[in-house]
Parts: C-alpha cells; structure tokens; sequence
C-alpha cells in the first residue's frame, strides 16, 4: 500500500523490487505484485475490499501459495487476510509480512551462537502475540500433554507459556553472551586502538572492502543480508598505525522496530566505533535514498554523534 501524504522519497516500483530481492533471498519465487493507493492501510484487512478480491483472484490464476506484504501487519488483519485467501479449506497459503520475511532470512545467514540466539528471540517476541492467527488447530482443547498441559488447558496456551519460557532463557545466554564480550572490549579500549565500523545499506559492499582491505575471507554475496554476524579484523593504515575495522549487517528501509533486537552484537560494535565508514554503492539508482535510510536509522538508535566518513 503506498500511504498517499507519506513521500519517503522511496519509488513504489523500488520498494517492490527490494521486496523481491528480498523474496529472492529467502527462496521465494516472485511471479506477480500489485499495488494500491490508499490514505491509510485497512485497519481490518491491509488492503482495501476490492483490492484483496483481486489479489484472491490472482493467487487462483497463478496458483500461488505465498503472498507477501511489503509491511508490518497487526495481528488482526494477518487473520482477516488468512480468511478471505483460504476460504477453501483445501487451500494451503502462507501470509508472510515484512518483518516475518527479514527474520527469515536472518535466520538462514546467522552462523555465530549469539547470532542465532538473537534471531530466535526476534522471531518469538514477533509471533507470540500472533499464536492465534498462525496456528489455528493450537485454539483446540487437549487433554493429556503429560507433564506439560494443566486441567483444560488449550495447546495455545501451552505454547505461549512455552516460547515466553524460551524467551527468558534466551535473553539469560544473551546476557552471559554480552558480559564475556563487554570484557573483551574492556581490553580492546585499554589497548587504544581506535575501530573503525562499516556501516551501509544491505548489500552496498560493506563485506566486499573489509575482504579487500584485510583478506578477511568474510562471505561475500550480491543478496540482501549477507552477513549478519559481526566481523572485525586488524587492519594497517598507509601511515603505520594499527586499527580494528568491523563489518556490520546491513541496514535497509522500513526495518520494523520489533527486529532492531536481532541487531545487538552489530549496534554493540558501532558504539564502540571510533568513526564510522558509511559505505554506499553509487551504482544503485536509490543511492540517495538508501544513504539517507542508514543516516536515519543511526539517528534513531542514538548512534549519530560518531564522525563519519
């Protein structure tokens, strides 16, 4: 839905083929997009009436099982949408929004144990309110569930109480993650060696320099969301200093806040950043608006008062 007195700046034809880049990441094959003008998002459905009778139509037409919404959608109107695209029971369909396909793809490209323990966090802080739209045979009454179910107590319940128990373990081993990681950087400031953090859009070649520029051996792909884990390396200056620089995941437009938690490690490297490298492909016909998006991100996170370079 393009929101008519909201201008980002942002094309409605680019934020729809970042989506399909970002479809493509995640293995979903893009056959067909639409787009709506509207005031304001259907607080019931997203979309507007007629437009989800035609994106219904569609799906039939296509035999598409997937559809994706470039947003972030209430846990009512992901129901609502669940309802008029399933209506026949013999139907099979996912409704992914945006923050659901983001923490998919972070999931895939998390290799450190901190880097997943953050994702599955992200993810169960993101679903827990939406149990009900997602599961619907989890609203059925169970009986037995030895061990784990009480007298009468549905299978929803059981799994809300479940993933709000892992996410307190969760945020524990993170913890214990960021106090071992706290001391390491102790040492690193004692050390006075200034660190230099790279920072940019998704895919803008942040990777690409810190292998160029230290051999790192960091994975290095044209996709979205590359790298998710940190990586920092000793690096030598042309005057003969020594300095850490850091690859950082990369930032892309409308990141909801609910996935800001998957970003610790990453936002932990660029406050101890002694100046930012802000990296940004030029060849990209949203340059501007890409450079722009990391420039507001960083301001929202307090993380503007670095200089940049």
């Amino acid at each position: 839905v393009r929101v008519n007195h909201q201008d980002d700046g942002w094309a409605v034809e680019s934020a729809l083929e970042e989506l399909a880049l970002l479809c493509e990441t995640a293995g979903i094959e893009v056959v067909a997009s639409l787009t709506q003008n509207l005031d304001y998002p259907n607080p019931r459905s997203y979309l507007g009436r007629g437009k989800l009778d035609e994106l219904c139509q569609l799906m039939d037409e296509l035999d598409v099982d997937i559809a994706v919404f470039d947003d972030e959608l209430s846990p009512a109107q992901m129901r609502n949408i669940e309802r008029k695209l399933t209506n026949n029971e013999t139907l099979e369909r996912k409704i992914i929004d945006r923050p659901t396909l983001i923490l998919d793809i972070f999931a895939r490209h998390a290799v450190t144990h901190e880097g997943r323990l953050q994702v599955e966090l992200a993810q169960l802080e993101y679903r827990l309110p939406r149990l009900t739209n997602m599961w619907s045979h989890l609203s059925r009454q169970g009986v037995g569930g030895v061990g784990l179910r009480g007298p009468g107590e549905t299978q929803l319940e059981v799994d809300r109480r479940l993933a709000e128990r892992r996410i307190h373990q969760i945020k524990e081993q993170l913890e214990a993650v960021h106090r071992h990681r706290e001391l390491y950087r102790t040492r690193r400031r004692k050390s006075g060696m200034p660190v230099i953090a790279l920072v940019g859009y998704t895919n803008a070649g942040k990777s690409t320099l810190l292998n160029k520029l230290t051999d790192a051996g960091v994975l290095q792909e044209d996709k979205l969301f590359a790298t998710l884990d940190p990586t920092t390396r000793r690096l030598r200056l042309p005057s003969g200093r020594e300095a850490l620089i850091t690859d950082t995941v990369g930032f892309i437009n409308n990141l909801p806040p609910s996935l800001i938690a998957a970003f610790r490690a990453t936002l932990e490297e660029i406050e101890e950043a002694s100046i930012l490298l802000h990296v940004v492909d030029v060849t990209h016909p949203d340059a501007a608006e890409q450079s722009d998006t990391v420039i507001e991100i960083l301001d929202d996170l307090k993380l503007d008062d670095r200089p940049v370079i």
